[in-house]
């Protein structure tokens, strides 16, 4: 399995990714998704709330929306107690 057979994501995904060193479906799911997050903020522009809904949908199977209707505020708590919630 490659990464951009994983839910939600495509070859756009797998050369983001690619950017931070996540080259395969292992490598991805070993990490942590918020750090993960971190690290895509950094290197890549755009990269937004949309992406951290994205990687969580990726590792549990699920579309990225519903990760962001079902979860946001969640989300948003832990990215604020790591200085990456949106102002």
């Amino acid at each position: 399995m490659r990464l951009r057979d994983l839910k939600g994501f495509g070859p756009k995904s797998e050369e983001i990714l690619a950017k931070v060193n996540i080259n395969n479906v292992d490598e991805f799911m070993a990490c942590d998704p918020f750090e993960l997050y971190k690290q895509l903020k950094l290197k890549v522009k755009g990269t937004g709330l949309n992406s951290i809904y994205a990687i969580i949908g990726a590792r549990e199977d699920i579309h990225w929306q519903e990760v962001a209707k079902t979860r946001k505020i969640e989300i948003l708590m832990r990215l604020d107690d790591m200085g990456l919630a949106p102002k």
